[in-house]
């Protein structure tokens, strides 16, 4: 690799609105992984190119950078293999019916999956509330259970993109989250790794979702999808709403049981739709011609995650762990609900145990809000409108403030809930 450029010139160049040249990202991402280039000095050029931005090629290389920063899993399993990836939302449980219901109609999932942080939960907090369900596989246990079960959810492994986990860490001290160019290539650096053939990307728009608005998240579904078509990886994605929580349940153990009733043919109906529009849309780029609402009904995908379960130590039949102290919110007059804003639901989970507000923190296993009432459903005055679950009661009340506002009852329902709001395909 050359060495002839320095740090405080990329820098500059980025600062000065020019575009990165290959040569100076190849050099810029390798030097920083290996230490050369200081955390002060990525930390400068982050919010070069936050202010700045990159266009779709400099956006391509920097993954590329990032993906041979660290190792490429190479999954040799006997069927098509396809993974799923979510931008984060409230409730939003779906790799955890999806993963096995993709696997039952005949395709390999190869789920790497992250933590939560604030108000977005994170799939392996869920599944670690299943007793003794282990997150870290090594690449060879990996590559085996896929060929057994046909799906694993797990931690990515400590060398698929490790300038990612750094550049990660440093983006969320330094303002510099928000990037679109950095978000997508941080997404896609990690999913390039992993070796999937086929990527579907659940972009989340609206206030329980990272970007708010419809164009953001367009914005951030074209470049997904981009990098994802420049690197070989059949790429799409859908749009989805995230104004209301998903489902009825937000936390983890609360969350796994919701999925299973999912997966035994019952659950929300917008978990279900959404389960199946993503599974129908992975088995498409797959190349699988499958019913994926037939599968779920038929029992099929609740077989397969058990075995998963059990391939990573977990006992699907055990109780799961629930929460010592419950609080109920009532309804404040007879009416419909017409709003439950996603948002405030998801930091009312958080602070009471069920999401981390550093990589580090704890997360209560039974923690979390139970929505027992959705928009455009009856309710009566003092009925339960939300339960609140948590070990340490003293958090109650600030789970309440963040409920303040977050939820009407009036006497129009509101308007009827569009889940899907567009699908981009590569």
């Amino acid at each position: 690799m050359s060495t002839h450029f320095s740090a405080v010139d990329v820098i500059r160049a980025k600062r000065d609105g020019q575009r990165l040249t290959d040569a100076q990202i190849d050099w810029v991402i390798d030097a920083y992984t290996r230490g050369t280039v200081a955390d002060e000095q990525m930390s400068a050029l982050a919010m070069a190119i936050f202010l700045n931005g990159m266009d779709a090629a400099e956006t391509a290389r920097w993954t590329r950078a990032m993906v041979l920063s660290g190792e490429r899993l190479d999954l040799h399993v006997d069927r098509p293999t396809v993974d799923k990836h979510s931008t984060g939302g409230v409730g939003d449980k779906i790799t955890l019916p999806l993963a096995p219901l993709v696997a039952a109609c005949g395709a390999a999932v190869p789920q790497l999956s992250g933590r939560g942080l604030g108000h977005t939960g994170g799939t392996l907090d869920k599944l670690e509330s299943v007793p003794g369900w282990r997150a870290r596989l090594t690449t060879a246990e990996i590559t085996a259970q896929l060929g057994e079960v046909g799906a694993v959810v797990c931690a990515a492994t400590e060398g698929l993109a490790p300038a990612d986990r750094k550049l990660y860490a440093l983006r969320d001290v330094t303002g510099t989250v928000e990037s679109v160019p950095l978000i997508a290539s941080s997404i896609m650096s990690k999913k390039i790794a992993e070796g999937a053939e086929s990527l579907v990307l659940d972009v989340k728009v609206g206030s329980g979702a990272f970007m708010k608005s419809l164009p953001d998240a367009r914005r951030l579904a074209e470049a997904l999808v981009s990098i994802g078509v420049e690197h070989g990886v059949r790429t799409s994605a859908l749009l989805t709403d995230m104004s209301v929580p998903l489902g009825r349940a937000v936390g983890n153990a609360v969350e796994v049981a919701e999925s299973v009733d999912v997966l035994r043919g019952g659950g929300p109906a917008d978990v279900v739709e959404l389960t199946v529009a993503l599974a129908a849309e992975m088995l498409s780029l797959a190349g699988i011609s499958a019913d994926p609402a037939a599968v779920l009904a038929s029992g099929e995908a609740y077989e397969t995650w058990a075995r998963m379960i059990r391939a990573q130590g977990g006992d699907p039949e055990a109780p799961l762990p629930v929460a010592a102290h419950r609080h109920v919110v009532p309804a404040p007059a007879d009416g419909v609900l017409t709003s439950l804003d996603a948002y405030a639901v998801g930091v009312a989970a958080w602070r009471l145990g069920a999401g981390r507000a550093r990589k580090e923190d704890p997360v209560q296993a039974g923690a979390g809000v139970l929505c027992l009432a959705k928009p455009g459903e009856r309710v009566q005055a003092g009925q339960p409108l939300l339960e609140l679950r948590t070990d340490t009661p003293d958090a109650v009340p600030g789970a309440l403030e963040a409920l303040e506002g977050g939820y009407a009852v009036g006497d129009e329902p509101p308007r009827s809930r569009v889940l899907v709001l567009d699908t981009l395909r590569g």
